[in-house]
Formats: C-alpha cells, sequence, structure tokens
C-alpha cells in the first residue's frame, strides 16, 4: 500500500489539466454476515443544475455509524444528509466550505444527541470527496477511507483517525500489524461525539487523471480486504457496480462481521460509455444519486 503525500507537488505527477470528462459512480451498502441492522450510510450527489455542478461539483460520503442499532444508524443518515446539504448551500471556496459542512454537521448531530435520550452516545464517521472542475478534494473524520487507483497502483489517501493509527505513526506497529491489532476499530475522532471536531483535509485539491478511480469505504471493507484486493477488484471489472458488488462479496466470503459500505467514481473521458453508472443494487440498503440543494 503507497500513500500519496499531500504536499503540494503531489507524488503522482498531473497530466495536463481536464477540459472535459463523464463520472461513472456506484455507492452500495450491505448489513454483512453478523450485524442485525446496518448502520453505515453512503451518497453520491451530482446535482441536476449546471451552474452548480460547475460550481461545486459532485460529491461522494461514506459515513459509518456507532452507538447501537437505532443512533449508529440514525448519525450516519444525519451525516450523508447534512453534509450534503451544507456543501452545496455554502458560499465561498469550495474546499473550505466542504471542511465547514462536515464540522457543522458535528455540532448538529452532537444537539440532537443531547436533546434526545434515546440517541444519547451516537456518533459516526464521515468521510467525503468532491470532484469539480479537474480536481478533487476531501474532508474526514475517523476511520473510513478514500483510496486513489492511478496508474496500476492504489494510494491510500486518508489517515485513520484510531488508535492504532497513532501507534504506526510513533514507529510502534507497523501498518501491517495494525490491520490484525486488537484495538484497530477505536476511533479518536468522530462527528457527534464531542461539541466539536476537527475534519482533516488534503493540503491542496489533488488533480485528476482521466482513468482515475476513486473508492471510499468503511471499515467493514478495509479491514477484511487488502488493497492490492481493491486493486485488482477496480482493474478487473466492467464499472463502478460491479465493482462495489465484489469488494461487498469478498468481505462478507472473510466473515462480513460488520456492516460494509463502497463507493466508487471513475473518471472517464467525455462521451465514453456510462452505462455501469448505475447506483442499485437488489437487496443492498443503499443511498442513490441525489439532487442536491439548489
Amino acid at each position: 500500500m503507497s500513500m500519496l503525500k499531500q504536499n503540494g507537488s503531489g507524488a503522482v505527477a498531473a497530466t495536463a489539466e481536464l477540459t472535459e470528462y463523464e463520472i461513472a459512480a456506484s455507492v452500495q451498502t450491505d448489513k454483512g454476515c453478523v450485524r442485525e441492522a446496518n448502520e453505515d450510510s453512503g451518497r453520491y450527489a451530482k446535482p441536476n443544475d449546471r451552474t452548480l455542478l460547475l460550481n461545486k461539483g459532485t460529491l461522494l460520503i461514506v459515513a459509518d455509524g456507532m452507538g447501537g442499532h437505532a443512533s449508529g444508524e440514525v448519525a450516519s443518515g444525519m451525516a450523508v444528509e447534512l453534509v450534503s446539504r451544507l456543501y452545496y448551500q455554502g458560499q465561498g471556496d469550495s474546499q473550505a466550505v466542504l471542511k465547514e459542512a462536515v464540522e457543522e454537521a458535528n455540532r448538529l448531530i452532537y444537539a440532537a444527541s443531547i436533546k434526545d435520550e434515546k440517541l444519547n452516545g451516537m456518533g459516526t464517521t464521515c468521510t467525503a470527496l468532491v470532484l469539480q472542475q479537474g480536481v478533487a478534494f476531501s474532508a474526514h473524520v475517523g476511520d473510513s477511507r478514500i483510496y486513489l487507483r492511478r496508474g496500476g497502483q492504489v494510494y491510500l489517501m486518508t489517515e485513520d483517525h484510531s488508535a492504532v493509527m497513532e501507534m504506526v505513526k510513533r514507529g510502534i506497529i507497523t501498518m501491517e500489524e495494525a490491520r490484525h491489532h486488537a484495538d484497530k476499530n477505536v476511533i479518536l475522532r468522530a462527528l457527534g461525539t464531542s461539541p466539536e471536531v476537527e475534519a482533516a483535509t488534503w493540503e491542496k485539491p489533488q488533480p485528476i487523471q482521466i482513468g482515475d478511480q476513486f473508492l471510499l469505504c468503511s471499515d467493514g471493507l478495509h479491514d477484511l480486504v487488502e488493497d492490492e484486493e481493491i486493486n485488482q477488484a477496480l482493474a478487473n471489472t466492467t464499472g463502478p457496480h460491479e465493482a462495489c458488488e465484489q469488494l461487498i462479496a469478498l468481505a462478507k466470503q472473510r466473515g462480513g462481521h460488520d456492516n460494509i459500505t463502497v463507493g466508487i467514481v471513475h473518471i472517464q473521458p467525455a462521451g465514453g460509455d456510462n452505462s455501469s453508472s448505475s447506483a442499485d443494487s437488489q437487496n443492498l440498503r443503499i443511498t442513490r444519486e441525489v439532487e442536491a440543494a439548489k
């Protein structure tokens, strides 16, 4: 597994600025093989209004709720709804607006958990990606992830806000040891668990290229599926819809002990075949493509 360094120039050189491209996208979620309910949520938002689409781009969000059956689902559902609405209604620099949307969603989820006793203690991860005018940028809280596949390699684009990742950063354990550590699911940052939270962002937007594939997922996937297996699924399937299905099936074959959510966007040449961009799949609870607030 490699990680793109957000140091200004980036670890992967960008091609010339994109002028025309299309996006194929799919978001799928499954309760897995053990859990009685699905506390994950996902959303792909593409405004119908062309001006809004030009100015704000498309938005992909994955959220992994916690706090029990009802409250975890409420928290993740609130996250995808609030971040989408607040981002498209916000004014100013889009990357800053996305960060503010995630942090404001935290405040609103926390307020809801305090107001309703049944929701006390609820929280959720939130990982959001925007594609806008040839660049990508993100805002991220928790241990859901963003991967980028480019040039035959897959890169981890986010850093887990988790106890084991802190140990990795300090050199106490390796990334491979972190995968199997007893505390691998202990997260240090989430939406809704405290009045304020800081969303992590890239230092600057990442230029995108034709052929790029971004994958967002909850830990129900990346706990059980290796990075190279993600790479192969993205490389060998016909499009985002099939890749989501294949990766979820693989996680379930290995026990599916948690809810599993995968969202994939593929940057394609303008006028290409977009038939694989369906965001629906039978027997999966899925947040479908929505029209963002105008």
